[in-house]
């Protein structure tokens, strides 16, 4: 066989494409970061003291774990290239405080998040794209108080099906938080120090949720637009359990949604916390003819009289202290009292005699003319 004369000084035309397309296949590929471990579509780097996002990746990673470094934030340069088969990504345990804007913009196709276990005391409304895929996202024991969550109020999270704020120290949750989130199927606020939860259906939002957790918070009651929202969600399964109910007078409609409704599904472990009456007994046990609200009336009564005793028996030393610092002023003003009034006395009293005697009488208007 006769191979083609090649002009001198002049590569192959072939072998120049083969070299273009190995040395673009090598930058496409990028090797395993430094301190991580990769396999064939997995990176780790977990437990390794990282600062920050390890900047270069392979583009073929699809699950990335971050987790147990000191990564204090995530912005627009931690994933300087876009990685479009990232679909799993982990970065709990890293004592993270900041989740900047643009933090995720060149993960287009970003399923499950993972934040638990961090601090996070910023979340940018606009971490996610305009066009996020994310599905999966959780955010349990990672924020200290209810404003972190003001990022939902505006984001956009399209496609998200299952959100965890599970034992976190949130008391409440915004206004609005859900109406970014159409598709959420699934809410998890056990543990979350909730004193009260308001109605889902604000706005529409919310159509789509079947599963609630509500357990080991601090409820004490149900406003009644909640449990008749609840109602109107004929798939949407419910959990209460671990909460300190108040069985009071106030708590009937409670008791009896419980007893006709089959959305909670552990209405059988709910148990009352006071009054003492009724402490620890199952709420499905209680009767209606239980729920008082006199013994709490009395209690309030029973305080209002003892600070009232209390009161009064500090006016009552006040008083005493008083009198005993002005001790000789009042004996000095008695006695000038006493005096006064004796003199008084002795004046009617002779005015008395005089009238009493008819010579007095006279040799009185005498010397008086």
């Amino acid at each position: 066989v006769r191979l083609p004369k090649m002009r001198p000084g002049r590569p192959h035309k072939s072998g120049m494409t083969r070299l273009l397309l190995l040395l673009a296949l090598a930058l496409s590929c990028r090797c395993c970061p430094d301190k991580c471990l990769c396999t064939s579509e997995t990176v780790k780097c977990q437990n390794q003291g990282l600062v920050k996002i390890p900047p270069s990746l392979p583009a073929k990673t699809k699950s990335l774990f971050v987790t147990g470094n000191r990564i204090a934030e995530i912005n627009d340069s931690s994933f300087p290239t876009r990685l479009e088969n990232l679909a799993e990504m982990y970065l709990s345990g890293n004592e993270m405080e900041d989740v900047l804007a643009g933090a995720f913009k060149n993960l287009p196709n970003l399923v499950q998040l993972d934040l638990s276990n961090n601090i996070i005391q910023n979340f940018s409304e606009s971490a996610f794209p305009d066009d996020s895929k994310l599905q999966f996202l959780n955010l349990s024991r990672s924020l200290n108080n209810y404003t972190t969550l003001d990022f939902f109020v505006h984001a956009n999270l399209p496609n998200l099906t299952s959100l965890d704020l599970s034992n976190n120290d949130l008391l409440f949750l915004p206004d609005g938080m859900f109406k970014g989130l159409p598709s959420l199927t699934t809410l998890n606020l056990r543990n979350s120090s909730l004193i009260m939860f308001q109605s889902v259906d604000e706005n529409e939002t919310l159509l789509a949720l079947r599963h609630l957790d509500l357990r080991d918070n601090h409820l004490k009651n149900l406003p009644a637009a909640t449990m008749v929202d609840f109602g109107l969600r004929l798939d949407l399964r419910v959990q209460l359990a671990g909460n300190p109910w108040r069985c009071n007078c106030f708590i009937s409609d409670l008791l009896a949604w419980l007893k006709n409704s089959t959305q909670v599904v552990d209405a059988r472990e709910l148990t009352c916390a006071d009054p003492e009456a009724v402490r620890h007994r199952p709420l499905l046990q209680v009767q209606q003819s239980q729920l008082k609200c006199s013994s709490d009336m009395e209690g309030v009564l029973e305080t209002s009289y003892v600070f009232l005793g209390l009161v009064l028996a500090l006016i009552g030393v006040i008083f005493l202290l008083v009198l005993y610092l002005n001790r000789k002023g009042i004996k000095r003003w008695m006695y000038n009292i006493r005096d006064a009034c004796r003199d008084h006395m002795e004046g009617y009293h002779y005015r008395y005699e005089i009238n009493s005697d008819p010579r007095l009488a006279n040799l009185s208007i005498n010397s008086d003319v």
